[in-house]
C-alpha cells in the first residue's frame, strides 16, 4: 500500500503531503483502518491540541488500530505527543506507544511559549533516522509542549534545557519539528524514515 498519511484532522496534512511529494511519493490521505493496517508505512501528522487529537482518533476508531501497528510508524509535531503515554495539554491520554510524558515548557525571562522557529539539533544516539544528520542542523518548531530526555530520545534541541526532537521506540518515530517545514534537513530526514 506504499505511505499512508492519517487524516486526523491535523492542519499540516497538505504541506507533510507535498513535502512527501517532492521525494517521489504520493501518500494517501485516510482515516480507513484497513488502510492503514497494510499500509508499508504510516505517518501521523498533527497540529492543534492533545484532547481534541486523541479525541478525533477515538472518533474514528483508530486508537487501537494505531497501537497495533508493526509497521514503521513516524508521529510529527503533534502526531509524535500522541504517540506517548501522556499530555500535560488538557490531561489528556495519549496512545502510550512511547513510555514518555508530554509537558509544557516553563516560561521564564527571554523564554516565549510556544517555541516558534528554528532550533539545532542535537545527535545523541545512531539510528537510520538520523543518518546524514550532522550536530548543530536547524530544524523549524512550533510548539508549547515538548516530551523530555529520555530512552527514547535520538535527538535533542534547547529551549531554556534539553528536550526531544527526535524519539523512536520500536517501530514508533517521531519529530518535534515540521520535517516539512525544515528545508533540506527536513527532507533528508522524512527521506530516512521511508527507507526504513
Amino acid at each position: 500500500m506504499g505511505v499512508v498519511l492519517v487524516d486526523a484532522g491535523g492542519t499540516n496534512i497538505g504541506s507533510v503531503r507535498y513535502a512527501l511529494q517532492r521525494l517521489g511519493v504520493d501518500a494517501a490521505l485516510t482515516a480507513d483502518a484497513a488502510t492503514i493496517r497494510v499500509a508499508d508505512k504510516v505517518i501521523l501528522p498533527g497540529v492543534g491540541a492533545a484532547g481534541p487529537g486523541m479525541a478525533r482518533l477515538r472518533e474514528l476508531g483508530l486508537v487501537e488500530v494505531l497501537r497495533s501497528l508493526e509497521q514503521p510508524v513516524l508521529g510529527v509535531c503533534l502526531g509524535m505527543q500522541l504517540l506517548c503515554a501522556h499530555s500535560e495539554e488538557g490531561d489528556t491520554a495519549c496512545l502510550g506507544v512511547i513510555d514518555a510524558p508530554v509537558r509544557r515548557f516553563v516560561e521564564a525571562p527571554g523564554l516565549r511559549v510556544p517555541q516558534t522557529g528554528w532550533n539545532g539539533l542535537s545527535v545523541q544516539r545512531d539510528h537510520p533516522l538520523l543518518a546524514g544528520l550532522d550536530d548543530g542542523e536547524q530544524a523549524y518548531f512550533v510548539h508549547s509542549y515538548a516530551v523530555p530526555v529520555g530512552d527514547w530520545t535520538l535527538a535533542t534541541a534547547d529551549y531554556g534545557g534539553a528536550f526531544s526532537a527526535v524519539v523512536a521506540c520500536g517501530n514508533f518515530h517521531g519529530m518535534q519539528f515540521h520535517p516539512e517545514r525544515s528545508a533540506a534537513v527536513g527532507a533528508k530526514l522524512l527521506k530516512n524514515f521511508l527507507e526504513l
